[in-house]
């Protein structure tokens, strides 16, 4: 999609549909004031008779109005003008996107250069109209015979907003389709089946990075290779399975090669039975989207390329598929991690932090400067907070401070669980050093509290997205967070 700048009135702008916004009790925006004085009070006739109030949201369209360049004109509700905050600023932006992809304008103009976004700038509202848009953009037909519709929409423009400058607003509508189209990476990731995106798919992937930025270089690992460094974890919970495990370490240079890196660290099971801990069959099905914090990652490592960035990132993901077979690890086994820990297996459908706790031990070579793992990783989880935050634990209070700060910014929120020494006894084992459950209760933080068995030594902070990665029912598919959260939580650092 291109997007551009334009300084002409909202009147003369040659577009199949340029959008107003119009104030809750039909209060007419300064933009379409000029298009109802141009018109011949196009607007204000529909405003006489009710049928249109302002409320956030609404719309209404319409066409071929005398005097006026664009095909279409498009009312949009902007709710409350002294009550515009961000989440009611992208209420509006896919309210007005809803409307449009149904329609047959492939050109937009966005004539939205008095709405003022409490406590954003006009840099962040252009950012966001352009994520937006790429993310309304997106359609899954990749296992589908017959291929999605092309989106209608091919270029939208906008007026210079409040208080912005051309060049500062034309930079924004770049990062914010950079990041949009990193949210529908990890979609399309996560939206992939098990049978095709297994962890070898996972790792030539992540390879073609690496050929389409000079910046970006990829190693994978082989179980043999893992072996030989003692990840007895990670390769457990891929015993049942006739996929191959892989660890993909992919690194960004932004900086000097000698700055510490920011690291990322993804769960990447591609499909997850559960293992001999069998999970029921229903909504099994879903459990494709248990690599959805590695396609995050993934994603994410793309999105800090095109950005350019000045610092140095790494990603980890550990991939794995946990199936059961003769061969794999049964509830009783106690296998040892890369770190010399040993862990007893009570439970085997507890698979993620038996690939996330070596995936973390290994990326302590790169001496990060802080260190985020990102993991589908359990139901309790869902049942804290649904589908709405991403569940947070950290051993750094600034650290889980400046998330949850990233997150409010973007809207891809972060909540903060404790981490406190006294859950740490529910993970008690007589037989070896920690075990990989900590009973029914507490759920969330007691993984927490086994992946920091792992990270004593890092600035390091757990995202545990099992609610927010994907939706069920009539939307199901992966929703592409925490990549918003992650790539702004990236920007603000410095080499």
């Amino acid at each position: 999609m291109r997007y551009s700048v334009k300084v002409d009135p909202p009147d003369k702008i040659n577009a199949d549909c340029v959008v107003v916004p119009i104030w809750n009790k039909a209060v007419l925006s300064d933009e379409a004031k000029i298009i109802d004085a141009a018109s011949a009070k196009a607007i204000s006739k529909i405003l006489h008779f009710k049928d249109f109030s302002g409320k956030l949201g609404e719309t209404q369209l319409i066409y071929n109005p005398i005097n006026v360049k664009a095909k279409r004109i498009l009312l949009v509700g902007a709710g409350n003008k002294n009550k515009l905050d961000a989440k009611a600023a992208v209420k509006l932006i896919s309210s007005t996107l809803n409307l449009i992809r149904n329609s047959k304008a492939s050109s937009i103009h966005l004539a939205l250069s008095s709405l003022v976004v409490k406590n954003r700038n006009s840099t962040w509202l252009a950012a966001r109209i352009s994520q937006e848009s790429e993310i309304a953009s997106y359609q899954y037909d990749a296992t589908k015979s017959t291929k999605a519709k092309a989106y209608a929409i091919k270029s939208i423009s906008l007026n210079i907003l409040n208080g912005g400058r051309r060049k500062s607003i034309e930079s924004a509508l770049k990062c914010g389709q950079i990041i949009g189209k990193a949210v529908n990476h990890a979609r399309e990731l996560g939206n992939l089946p098990g049978n095709i995106c297994t962890p070898t798919y996972l790792a030539r992937h992540a390879s073609s990075l690496a050929s389409r930025h000079r910046s970006v270089t990829t190693q994978v690992l082989s179980e043999k290779q893992m072996a030989r460094l003692g990840m007895g974890s990670l390769l457990s919970v891929g015993n049942g399975s006739a996929e191959e495990s892989k660890l993909i370490v992919i690194q960004y240079k932004g900086a000097k090669s000698n700055s510490a890196p920011f690291a990322l660290v993804g769960k990447g099971i591609t499909f997850d039975t559960g293992g001999i801990s069998l999970k029921p069959g229903a909504a099994m099905d879903e459990m494709k989207f248990d690599m959805c914090g590695a396609a995050s990652v993934v994603a994410t490592m793309g999105a800090v390329a095109d950005l350019k960035l000045p610092i140095n990132v790494v990603g980890v993901v550990a991939a794995a598929e946990n199936m059961p077979s003769d061969r794999a690890t049964k509830p009783g086994d106690i296998v040892t991690s890369m770190s010399g820990k040993t862990i007893e297996i009570l439970n085997t459908d507890a698979e993620g932090r038996l690939v996330l706790c070596d995936a973390l031990t290994y990326v302590e070579k790169f001496k990060p400067r802080s260190v985020i793992d990102v993991a589908t990783l359990t139901g309790a989880a869902v049942a804290t907070f649904g589908s709405h935050a991403n569940a947070l634990l950290s051993n750094n209070e600034k650290l889980a401070n400046t998330l949850m700060q990233c997150g409010e910014y973007v809207l891809d929120r972060a909540w903060q669980l404790p981490l406190w020494d006294e859950y740490q006894s529910l993970l008690n084992s007589n037989f070896a050093d920690v075990a990989n459950i900590g009973g029914p209760r507490a759920g969330t933080i007691t993984a927490a509290c086994f992946l920091s068995r792992f990270t004593e030594r890092q600035k390091w902070a757990h995202l545990d997205i099992a609610g927010s990665a994907w939706h069920s029912g009539s939307r199901k598919g992966a929703t592409g967070r925490p990549v918003p959260l992650l790539v702004e939580y990236l920007s603000r650092q410095k080499a």
